[in-house]
């Protein structure tokens, strides 16, 4: 019988968004064959609500070959508990497939992230695998295909990939030049440089910046899909790290993915589609002012509320 990677679930103080993630893995053609293991974060003061019906939840959860919660006593934060977690899983099975609590799967995701496991299983270059794709035009564009950006929306690694992971955010900075800047931020296409400045000084505590850099400086790749097998619910304002945008959704690919790369570079068009979507993703100033409208009314609808 086959042995199915494990799946790591982040959670926190969302019971809703975590129901709904939770229901759409249920209904993964694997999922009965997958061990789950559920981190529920500590409560921060105020939350302590929210979070106890987060653990009630994830202690009623069926239709996984086994479900473990790992309830933290105090507050690790996003970014040390996904360290944590994935350490874990990866030093116990070799390998990890990782999801936070707003994610809704397509019946096939846990079937693709198996297949890109199982078959880069000992390719050092492969790094990252990753079930987002942005909503960028797929003309002539294979299923999957290689790109260098690690994408943390859900993906999946391998112990001997995640052990080039380095959390020392000034040992990642030491090794970038100004050429190795351009082509990390996709050739000025996306502020991944900016994000590694402010984790420097503090304005943000994000493990995926460290990740992608860990994986660039190391010439790593990632497989992805060339149409997203995962939507992420959590742009609504209700996370404490994500604000309000549709900027990023796209459609959901309900098919099982058939195609891998077996060429271990870069997709050339994979790579312009995506610089290209990510280069103009703000749109005109009217559509980001309508954006930014948008935003500040949900959020104060949530405070009302």
């Amino acid at each position: 019988m086959q042995n199915f990677a494990p799946i790591a679930l982040f959670v926190y103080n969302r019971p809703e968004h975590t129901r709904r993630t939770l229901n759409f893995l249920q209904k993964n053609y694997l999922a009965e064959e997958s061990r789950l293991f559920i981190f529920s974060d500590g409560a921060r003061a105020g939350e302590e609500d929210n979070v106890k019906a987060v653990r009630e939840l994830a202690a009623s959860i069926t239709g996984f070959k086994s479900v473990e919660v790992v309830a933290r006593e105090s507050n690790y934060g996003l970014a040390n508990s996904v360290i944590d977690g994935v350490s874990r899983l990866c030093t116990a099975y070799g390998r990890a497939i990782v999801f936070e609590d707003d994610v809704l799967t397509s019946p096939y995701t846990l079937q693709y992230f198996n297949d890109a496991l199982i078959k880069y299983h000992d390719i050092e270059k492969v790094m990252h695998v990753t079930a987002y794709m942005y909503p960028i035009r797929q003309a002539d564009l294979p299923e999957t295909f290689f790109l260098r950006i690690a994408s943390s929306q859900a993906w999946a690694t391998w112990d001997r990939a995640w052990k080039n992971f380095e959390p020392d955010i000034d040992k990642l900075i030491g090794q970038f030049d100004d050429q190795a800047k351009s082509q990390f931020e996709l050739e000025g296409a996306m502020n991944f440089w900016k994000h590694m400045m402010e984790f420097k000084h503090g304005r943000n505590n994000s493990w995926a910046i460290r990740w992608y850099a860990s994986v660039f400086l190391n010439k790593g790749l990632s497989v992805n899909p060339a149409l997203s097998l995962i939507e992420n619910i959590g742009h609504d304002g209700s996370g404490v790290h994500s604000g309000v945008s549709t900027i990023y959704k796209g459609a959901i690919n309900k098919s099982r993915i058939a195609e891998f790369p077996d060429k271990l570079v870069e997709h050339k068009q994979g790579y312009q589609a995506v610089r290209h979507f990510l280069k103009h993703r703000k749109g005109t100033y009217l559509q980001r002012g309508l954006r930014y409208l948008n935003h500040v009314f949900t959020k104060f609808k949530m405070k009302r509320a």
